[in-house]
C-alpha cells in the first residue's frame, strides 16, 4: 500500500471515529469499529488514539493550554518523561512522528515510554526544555520522572545538575505515581502542568504544551 493511500486511509478513519464520539460511543468500542472497518495495524490505531476526540473533548482541552509568555512567576509541574521523549524526537528532527492533534496539543507517535533509555540526546533536550522555560521567569519548575523506568534517579540526578547550570528555582525527582502527582500538587499550588497525556489534561485547569513551543522556536 502506497503512503499516500495510507494517508487516505487514515483521514477517513479520522473523520469516522470523530462521527461516533460526537455520538458519545466509548473511544475503545468506536476505535475497534474503525480499525476493523479500514484494516488498520497497531501504528493506525495508535495514530487514531493520540489524535482524534470528541469536538466536546477537543474544546475542554484546548480552553486549558497556556501560552508559553503567560507563565512568569508560575509554578510548572513537567510531566518528565511525556515532555523528554517528544522534546528528543523534535531535536532529532524526526517531525514525521509528530501531529497535532484535535484537542490542540502536539503528541510523538512513538511508544517508547516504558522502554526509555538515557542517550546521546538526553542532555540536549533537557536543555531545550529548561532554556525555553528560563527565557519566561517561571517561579519553580518541578519534574516529575516515573519510578519504574530503569535509571530514572541518574535521569533525575542530570536535570538537577541543568536546572542548576541555568539559574533557575526548580528540582527533578523519581515517583511512582507520578500522574496523580502532578493533578495533586498542581491544584495545592495552582501550578500548570506540562503534559500531553490526555487523563492528566482532563484533570487539572492549565497545561503547558513545552513540545510545541520548542518545535516553534527550532523552526
Amino acid at each position: 500500500m502506497s503512503s499516500k493511500d495510507i494517508e487516505i486511509r487514515l483521514k477517513n478513519a479520522s473523520y469516522d471515529l470523530k462521527f461516533l464520539l460526537n455520538r458519545k460511543y466509548k473511544k475503545r468500542v468506536a476505535l475497534n469499529l474503525v480499525a476493523n472497518k479500514y484494516l488498520l495495524n497497531k501504528d493506525g490505531r495508535n495514530y487514531l488514539v493520540r489524535k482524534v476526540f470528541s469536538d466536546e473533548k477537543s474544546r475542554d482541552r484546548s480552553h486549558k493550554i497556556v501560552d508559553i509568555n503567560n507563565i512568569t512567576n508560575k509554578t510548572i509541574f513537567i510531566d518528565g518523561y511525556n515532555v523528554l521523549i517528544s522534546v528528543e524526537t523534535i531535536c532529532n528532527r524526526e517531525y514525521g512522528s509528530l501531529i497535532m492533534c484535535d484537542d490542540g496539543v502536539l503528541r510523538d507517535l512513538k511508544a517508547v515510554f516504558g522502554k526509555y533509555k538515557i542517550n546521546s540526546t538526553t542532555e540536549n533536550a533537557l536543555n531545550n526544555i529548561i532554556t525555553i522555560l528560563s527565557q519566561h521567569n517561571p517561579a519553580y519548575i518541578f519534574f516529575f520522572f516515573d519510578s519504574p523506568v530503569s535509571k530514572s534517579g541518574e535521569l533525575a540526578q542530570i536535570t538537577k545538575s541543568i536546572i542548576q547550570i541555568h539559574k533557575l528555582n526548580g528540582s527533578a525527582v523519581t515517583n511512582k505515581n507520578v500522574d496523580f502527582e502532578l493533578v495533586k500538587l498542581s491544584k495545592k499550588y495552582n501550578g500548570i502542568v506540562a503534559t500531553s497525556d490526555g487523563p492528566i489534561i482532563d484533570k487539572v485547569k492549565n497545561v503547558l504544551d513545552i513540545p510545541f513551543w520548542i518545535c516553534k522556536t527550532l523552526n
